[in-house]
């Protein structure tokens, strides 16, 4: 019998997925949007959900809220067109799909480990990521829309304190103090520097800036003591991976503390830093992301009111 081989695949259907994945910020950094500053406006600052209502990951976080920014979607709710179909819906005609991934490992066969017996043992286990494409809820028709509801906005008045907000910041134990003209956190005395509240256009914008140097603090050696904030005056590219862990951290913890995350100003200049280490190392977003969701984390896991303790 006659074996035949698969044709080699183009180099259009190799397109590496952290490639592709790193274009599309790119793109959007080029066109003047922050893919990780999403807006009430547009209903993106809550988190991205998946159809059963646990809420998307890492880069997927970007990929959605860029897809949700660019394309005005209100609803967090993402599916498959497999899962639209199997839960009743049609995703319509002419609609396109969003890239997500997922990011696993498996263990080769034996006849895939080489002669020499690489990859062995532990080492044996392989990532891989693999992209697949999900569309939102207001792309699909005949989904019961009542399982997939637009967050309610609680649009407070932050012109005075939130109490709500200063006690949870107070249980993440970071000291901060108020005066000066800038925000900054000071991983030598471990501790955060903030401008008056009265000093900023919104309350909003305090507390959004005490979560981007909250994210900085968990970089400290007693909590995920993270390299880059060690590092931090070592370079301008050092810096620039720093700060988009910051900014990407407080986004993912302002989506779920309710508020919208604040662009700095200041890290304006550092767009062309983030530019520079994207287009030179194609996972360096992947890292960011992933760094920024586990301060986002370990944060809010500080922040949960503590269990009241039952009375004997």
């Amino acid at each position: 019998m006659t074996r035949t081989t698969a044709a080699p695949r183009t180099k259009a259907e190799r397109i590496d997925v952290y490639e592709e994945v790193t274009n599309q910020i790119i793109a959007m950094l080029e066109a003047g949007t922050r893919p990780w500053s999403p807006r009430w406006a547009s209903g993106a600052a809550s988190l991205p959900l998946r159809h059963e209502g646990t809420a998307y990951r890492g880069v997927n976080v970007l990929l959605l809220w860029s897809a949700s920014m660019t394309r005005g979607y209100t609803n967090p709710y993402w599916m498959t067109y497999r899962q639209a179909s199997e839960l009743g819906g049609q995703v319509r005609k002419g609609e396109k799909g969003n890239l997500v991934v997922h990011a696993g490992s498996f263990t080769p066969k034996d006849e895939e480990i080489g002669q020499d017996g690489a990859g062995e043992g532990e080492d044996r286990a392989r990532s891989y990521l693999k992209k697949y494409v999900v569309f939102n809820v207001e792309q699909i028709d005949g989904l019961d829309m009542t399982k997939y509801p637009v967050p309610r906005v609680e649009v407070k008045n932050r012109d005075q304190r939130d109490l709500e907000l200063e006690a949870a910041f107070a249980r993440y134990g970071v000291h901060y103090s108020e005066g000066g003209n800038s925000a900054c956190y000071n991983p030598v005395a471990d501790s955060i520097r903030m401008p008056a509240f009265a000093d900023f256009v919104s309350g909003n914008a305090f507390y959004a800036t005490l979560a981007h140097e909250g994210i900085h603090a968990t970089g400290h050696q007693s909590r995920l003591n993270r390299e880059t904030l060690y590092d931090y005056g070592k370079s301008t590219a050092i810096r620039a991976a720093e700060e988009l862990i910051a900014e990407v951290g407080a986004a993912m913890l302002c989506a779920q503390l309710g508020m919208e995350p604040t662009e700095r100003d200041d890290h304006a200049a550092y767009i062309a830093s983030w530019l520079t280490a994207l287009r030179n190392d194609k996972r360096a977003i992947f890292r960011a992301a992933t760094a920024a969701q586990a301060a986002s984390e370990f944060i809010l896991a500080r922040m949960a009111k503590p269990d009241i303790a039952r009375a004997a």
